[in-house]
């Protein structure tokens, strides 16, 4: 996942006027938490799952369905939360069934006892500093972030996924983040998504008509990146925020 600084030739300045923002819209995996260190401390525990039971099937359907789900991103119209399912299981000549088990216990249920651990630093005094400034926070993901948000110890108001029944659109479909505007009653000019890929979050706020800003290692001719969550552009709101931003 893309982790540095903004400051080279040629990036965007991550410079926010927090004024021009009402609401601060997240994602949440590789945004909110250590995504590779996540997935680092789940495979030692797949990896051990796979000598225990003598088996790669459970790792190779997981390979998979990440793989089909990034897939199904680029395709309008396909229902994913079907297809997610059936076309992971025909692959592996398995049930959907059994790979909707499979993909919900590793990836959904097993990783909340690591997400704390895993939290960027300065997150929650970011979230805080938004509530202090009188900024609503919500979050837009691909998969279910309520229980991953109470693992994180974080709070949003509206929690909106991809998966949702009234979404059932992934990034960049502009469905759910569509839909958090509508909740919220605030207008995309006065919106500011936050998330960590270009492919995905940028591109689903441009077709919002929200503004976007991107944690990032390469820096985007049009796009604002940071690298932390105390870098310059969140200090204003640090500055607010009644969580020591430790350092």
């Amino acid at each position: 996942m893309q982790d540095t600084a903004s400051s080279s030739q040629g990036a965007a300045p991550a410079r926010i006027d927090w004024s021009g923002v009402d609401l601060v819209v997240f994602d949440v995996d590789g945004t909110l938490y250590d995504q590779r260190r996540l997935r680092l401390a789940m495979l030692r525990r797949l990896l051990g799952h796979t000598l225990r039971t003598r088996s790669l099937q459970t790792l190779r359907v997981l390979r998979s369905f990440r793989r089909v789900r990034e897939q199904l991103g680029e395709e309008a119209g396909v229902n994913f939360l079907v297809e997610q399912y059936s076309r992971t299981a025909r692959l592996h000549g398995c049930a959907p069934e059994q790979v909707e088990r499979l993909a919900t216990d590793w990836m959904e249920t097993r990783p909340l006892d690591l997400l704390a651990a895993a939290r960027y630093p300065h997150v929650d005094a970011v979230f805080a500093g938004l509530r202090a400034a009188g900024k609503q926070v919500a979050v837009f993901s691909d998969y279910p972030a309520v229980a991953k948000l109470q693992a994180l110890g974080l709070a949003a108001q509206p929690v909106v996924s991809a998966c949702d029944a009234a979404v059932a659109r992934l990034k960049p479909d502009p469905t759910g983040l569509l839909a958090i505007l509508r909740a919220t009653g605030v207008a995309p000019s006065r919106t500011l998504m936050v998330g960590d890929r270009f492919d995905r979050d940028a591109a689903v706020a441009d077709r919002a008509g929200v503004r976007a800003l991107i944690r990032s290692r390469e820096p985007h001719p049009t796009v604002p990146t940071f690298r932390r969550y105390d870098d310059p552009v969140f200090q204003p709101l640090l500055a607010s925020s009644p969580v020591p931003a430790a350092a």
